[in-house]
């Protein structure tokens, strides 16, 4: 009688067993502008290898809809910026706390692999039918149109006037601007550099020194962040020299 009783509990046991293990695991959130994708993934496995405790979720959009999905209400830890614009007006409403810049980097200009427009040199941007920009809305969009007056400013208005004729399609962020250059829907566009160094798609071509901008990457954790802790854990671990040694494969400099 006893051996038939403990037979239930035993099996309950085993089926337990069977079906795995619960994940236990903190899961922090974080908020992360496109252009963070290839980085921010790699930087998750090392901070999760460092930290076993803590699962890191991951969500990719442009920083001004990632920015919006915050005052509406979305849960999150952290979040990382592609410009300092929305992170900041996000902390003087009170939603993030200070932020914190953690890498830099500058723009590209990409073309096909094809390149149907035998562009050589920023100069030949006038020689591309499509041109695809990041909008007005988006970081990416914002620094291109910065790149595009220095530039007319030394080349000519007739050089921001051709440019301007030439643009196709105005994007939500970097990733979408690409994806246009990389399907040869588009002849050129400007990316950041670790767009396109993560990208076999496309041909890279400097931006003259003169006319090219930095990009500061700021994040900073949520005012209401529902794992304080561990988020304060993951922007320091972002100084770190792993963390930036990770960031410069990836085409980032460091804001120090």
């Amino acid at each position: 009688m006893r051996h038939l009783a403990t037979r239930p509990l035993l099996l309950s046991t085993l089926l337990l067993g069977c079906s795995g293990s619960v994940d236990s695991r903190t899961r922090l959130s974080i908020f992360a502008a496109s252009s963070l994708t290839d980085s921010f993934q790699a930087l998750a496995s090392e901070f999760e290898a460092q930290n076993p405790s803590i699962a890191v979720e991951l969500a990719f959009a442009g920083s001004q809809v990632l920015r919006l999905q915050i005052e509406q209400g979305a849960s999150v830890d952290l979040f990382a910026s592609a410009n300092q614009k929305h992170l900041q007006e996000l902390v003087d409403d009170g939603y993030m706390r200070s932020p914190k810049v953690f890498a830099s980097t500058d723009l590209v200009m990409i073309v096909p692999i094809a390149n149907p427009a035998e562009i050589e040199t920023f100069q030949d941007l006038t020689k591309a039918s499509r041109i695809v920009f990041g909008n007005e809305f988006s970081p990416i969009g914002l620094y291109t149109l910065e790149v595009l007056e220095r530039a007319t400013a030394d080349l000519g208005s007739s050089f921001g006037s051709v440019v301007s004729e030439r643009i196709t399609s105005l994007e939500n962020n970097v990733r979408m601007v690409r994806a246009k250059v990389e399907l040869g829907e588009a002849d050129a566009a400007l990316v950041y550099r670790p767009d396109a160094i993560t990208s076999q798609g496309v041909l890279t071509l400097p931006i003259p020194d003169a006319w090219n901008v930095l990009a500061d990457f700021p994040v900073a954790v949520s005012s209401e962040a529902p794992h304080g802790a561990e988020a304060a854990q993951f922007l320091e671990f972002l100084s770190s020299p792993v963390a930036q040694e990770l960031l410069a494969r990836h085409g980032f400099v460091s804001a120090s």
